[in-house]
């Protein structure tokens, strides 16, 4: 498996630090090893291997301490034997019941470094984050980035072209698991599986889903609907033609259950002129496009839209926040701001001349000096009126950063 180096570098200035590491984010995205290198990168530095605690809840070894009271015991009774500071590791925490408590406990009683992870941002929500506050620090994983697949086979020693993974990721995306397997058939299975894990474990067991079918309606359509602005409204107005019955509340606490998973995304839109976040219709981009494929019910690829949903995970594991832009009449794919950067962004996959003006224009027409970009998959550079074309392999490798 590669070492990813991405947040290892976010990760490193706070370690032996007080305060307790959080890393969140999508079922089997590879927290669990990510958290594997964090301890590789200790025992390289010196720490023994006894001073090393690790719970994985997704284990049965550890279906006896599920709640504070009984994780506490546990962890004190091996702190006990333990020489030196304590490095304490729990994988999927959110199984045990008000595991803050505990989390808290530790960082008062014992000398200990904490590293937690979850499958769901409600991990630091509400009480929880009010219990922890200004007591850690959250990171967000996500899967393979077009890069580390890249890297992944390379280590592999698998010889493929930026064009031939750019095509397997669009259609399997970057599940690290899913690289193990060489033919089609096998990634379904793989995929479809993951798929089920993720809603009757973090989506309709944590939220008390009555509804599955509607659940599993309410995907089907976001996938079949990358990259199109729709309210909760227009949701229940389509579903109703189809003679689905629902409301806008059941839809809206289905959706909140769904990104909580990290299975989906939801983009607000930003208004350019006025400087402010809309409050109706949202965008919706999925995680993984391996997904897409195994629960799209059309055989209609918008590879526009793909390419969209491509670039904004990949914008959003860079570190940016990203919003639909809204100038007037005209839409601009994505906002995205960092510290003290703005940048504009619109996709594409290929730009005939009878594009050019629009892909460039609704750019052209914003008034201020940030930088502007359009990416597609063409070869040629088009860069016009200071607005920078790149081509969309060029800028998964990371061969610009902003």
């Amino acid at each position: 498996m590669i070492r990813r180096n991405s947040y290892i570098k976010q990760i490193l200035p706070f370690i032996d630090k007080d305060l307790i590491k959080v890393f969140m984010g999508v079922r089997r995205c590879g927290k669990s090893t990510l958290l594997t290198q964090i301890k590789d990168l200790l025992l390289e530095r010196g720490v023994s291997q006894k001073q090393i605690l690790s719970v994985n809840y997704e284990s049965k070894r550890f279906d006896h301490i599920k709640d504070a009271d009984n994780l506490y015991k546990y962890v004190c009774q091996w702190q006990s034997e333990c020489d030196g500071k304590a490095y304490l590791f729990f994988d999927e925490i959110q199984e045990v019941k008000n595991w803050e408590e505990a989390i808290n406990s530790f960082r008062v009683d014992f000398d200990c470094d904490i590293y937690i992870t979850g499958s769901n941002s409600r991990l630091l929500s509400g009480e929880l984050a009010t219990n922890l506050r200004g007591r850690y620090v959250s990171f967000n994983v996500f899967p393979f980035s077009f890069a580390e697949a890249k890297q992944y086979y390379k280590n592999e020693g698998v010889a493929i072209s930026d064009e031939k993974l750019f095509a397997d990721f669009l259609k399997y995306g970057g599940f690290p698991q899913r690289f193990v397997f060489n033919d089609d058939d096998a990634r379904n299975v793989y995929l479809s599986d993951l798929y089920e894990t993720i809603v009757l474990k973090d989506v309709v067991e944590r939220n008390d889903i009555k509804n599955v079918v509607l659940l599993r309606k309410l995907l089907e359509f976001f996938v079949d609907n990358i990259g199109n602005t729709f309210s909760a409204n227009s949701i229940v107005k389509k579903f109703k033609s189809e003679g689905v019955k629902t409301s806008v509340d059941t839809i809206l606490l289905y959706i909140e259950a769904i990104t909580k998973s990290f299975a989906l995304y939801s983009v607000p839109r930003y208004n350019i002129t006025g400087k402010k976040l809309l409050e109706t219709s949202e965008k919706y981009y999925c995680v993984d496009l391996g997904f897409r494929t195994i629960l799209s019910r059309t055989d209609k690829l918008d590879i526009g839209h793909v390419c969209e949903n491509l670039v904004y995970m990949e914008l959003v594991a860079r570190g940016w926040n990203v919003y639909v832009g809204k100038l007037n009449d005209a839409e601009i794919d994505f906002v995205c701001t960092k510290a003290d950067k703005t940048i504009y962004i619109q996709v594409a996959y290929l730009i005939t001349e009878h594009d050019v003006d629009r892909e460039f224009g609704n750019l052209e027409s914003i008034r201020n000096n940030y930088p502007k970009y359009v990416i597609s998959a063409d070869s040629i550079d088009m860069s016009r009126n200071g607005i920078t074309h790149l081509n969309i392999i060029d800028f998964l490798n990371q061969v610009v950063e902003w």
